[in-house]
């Protein structure tokens, strides 16, 4: 099977309903123990689970020694809570029913330490009043700006707003969340001096803060493809997401990082509709429809290029020269997919595969936005 060869093949695969999203538990351990030794110690780690949405991948994390996960939605906050997180930050800004529902997460898992972001002062006051309220102080990170424009406060007006923030009864703020997605740049070198760039201005900042009194000791930085770059500063706590599982957008443009996909899509061949064409039960409601351009690697027919994908029904055909290799209906095919966050959350479970074999399945617990909160 190409430049993967046999590592995911599945022998056992004639009850296997087919779309069906495979995660290979022992590549996961090992991308995990890479990622141990990238950031120097587990606990040096704070992951986010938005790429998985599994309560039993937070309970593997945790029997290796990392305690502290990152989430996107209050259900993936109470996933990784229920799983026994010691610590998990809400990487998301807190509007709306989100404000009440946060604290009352705090007041179910009186175990977990939760910790908030945010970007935005009239959001922190609604915040800090309820929580008053409520007799709860709740653990801050201020959300930075590091060039994505998505959220955050940019670097020239960080401190200020952290005074303020620091103003607000109910909020304890306690340093800084820093995504810098911006930085994915594919050249390693490249990289990390955009990385390199944006920290010491951050680091001039939090210096600045602590002179004066103010605490500003936490620091949670980089996603995947920067965490490794962050790791050479002490005192941060480093925020991968996808390495866990990885795919193959990031493992064709990241060729410096050790990880491998661990998650691959099983379909079937249902057509031969036309001379050299094929069709797979694999349309964009079993794998994610972004980034742009093609959605999956199709790993076991290598002589084939993609047409057209429908909702349900993926075409390709065959490269001239090799029409006669055109796979046979019924026939099982593996696909990488070139973005896993997405494609997991369109499953409700995942089939978990060892040593060539379905030996279980996973939830994708908080594939909805609400779990008992």
């Amino acid at each position: 099977m190409n430049m993967y060869g046999e590592r995911y093949r599945i022998h056992n695969t004639n009850e296997i309903l087919t779309p069906a999203l495979i995660y290979y538990k022992d590549i996961i351990e090992d991308n995990i123990q890479k990622m141990i030794r990238t950031a120097g110690g587990a606990k040096r780690l704070w992951p986010h689970v938005k790429s998985h949405k599994m309560q039993a991948m937070v309970e593997l994390q945790i029997s290796k020694g990392i305690t502290k996960f990152k989430a996107a939605t209050i259900a993936e906050a109470e996933m990784a809570a229920e799983a026994g997180a010691s610590d998990v930050l809400l990487a998301y800004p807190l509007v709306g029913p989100n404000i009440p529902r946060f604290l009352k997460l705090e007041k179910k898992y009186r175990e977990t330490c939760f910790w908030a972001t945010g970007d935005n002062i009239k959001q922190l006051d609604i915040l800090g009043s309820l929580a008053k309220q409520q007799h709860i102080k709740v653990n801050f990170l201020v959300d930075v700006n590091m060039g994505t424009n998505r959220t955050g406060v940019g670097i020239d007006k960080l401190e200020e707003f952290y005074k303020n923030a620091a103003k607000i009864s109910g909020l304890r703020p306690r340093g800084l969340h820093c995504y810098d997605g911006n930085h994915g740049i594919a050249d390693y070198n490249a990289r990390k001096a955009a990385v390199d760039q944006s920290d010491r201005s951050v680091f001039q900042v939090m210096d600045k803060l602590k002179s004066e009194g103010y605490d500003c000791s936490v620091l949670v930085m980089g996603g995947t493809p920067t965490f490794p770059c962050h790791a050479q500063y002490e005192n941060v706590y480093l925020s991968p997401g996808t390495s866990m599982i990885y795919d193959f957008g990031y493992s064709e443009l990241y060729r410096d990082e050790p990880f491998i996909p661990a998650g691959i899509l099983l379909t079937r061949v249902i057509s031969q509709a036309a001379p050299g064409y094929f069709t797979i039960d694999l349309g964009y409601k079993g794998i994610a429809a972004d980034p742009p351009g093609q959605r999956g690697k199709l790993l076991n027919v290598p002589y084939a290029e993609s047409v057209e994908q429908n909702e349900e029904h993926w075409i390709w055909k065959m490269k001239a020269g090799y029409e006669e290799k055109r796979p046979s209906i019924g026939k099982v095919l593996y696909v990488m997919p070139t973005h896993i966050c997405p494609t997991t959350a369109l499953y409700g479970e995942v089939l978990l595969a060892e040593k060539g074999k379905v030996t279980g399945k996973w939830e994708v617990t908080a594939r909805n936005r609400k779990l008992t909160i």
